[in-house]
């Protein structure tokens, strides 16, 4: 049997109950990222499946430094910055992989990426990143997407490598 929390599921049917964590604020993102400002590019994880998916929440602001050149008088968030918020979710599925422990998961590559709407400042992008394979313990590759108010804003398929 499971009782279900508002961060945990907790399974009551072993004798020591296990708990699956299913959110992560900021601060318990960066236990498990080494980005900090200004390029910590995840606030909050909403949603996470262990081994399989996370869901995550970036809530874009006008005061973000690389808005004063990109573009004065029409701030827009850049394509490759979009893409680093969606690996970075992605590290928080990676470095929670068993036999991950202590290594540092780094982008490898990318590929099909498209961007299909502008990402401005007073959005939320909302991005959903799901394990496609986990080869040897050393290599992933994820499908990531995100998303503002419905509309898809970026898709695309990432690699990841465990850097020792």
């Amino acid at each position: 049997m499971s009782i279900v929390t508002q961060d945990h599921i907790i399974n009551t049917s072993t004798s020591t109950p296990s708990e699956v964590k299913k959110t992560f604020t900021s601060e318990e993102i960066q236990e498990l990222l080494p980005h900090r400002y200004p390029f910590l590019l995840v606030d909050r994880i909403i949603d996470y499946i262990p081994g399989e998916k996370a869901v995550g929440i970036k809530n874009v602001t006008v005061n973000e430094p690389h808005f004063q050149g990109h573009f004065p008088g029409r701030p827009l968030m850049p394509g490759v910055l979009i893409v680093e918020a969606m690996a970075q979710v992605g590290g928080v599925v990676m470095t929670q992989m068993p036999g991950s422990e202590g290594g540092l998961f780094v982008f490898a590559g990318i590929d099909k990426v498209r961007f299909r709407r502008p990402v401005v400042p007073g959005d939320q992008l909302i991005m959903t990143v799901e394990l496609l394979c986990f080869k040897q313990r050393r290599f992933g590759k994820m499908q990531a997407q995100a998303e503002v108010d419905g509309q898809l804003a970026a898709k695309g398929e990432l690699m990841f490598s465990l850097f020792n």
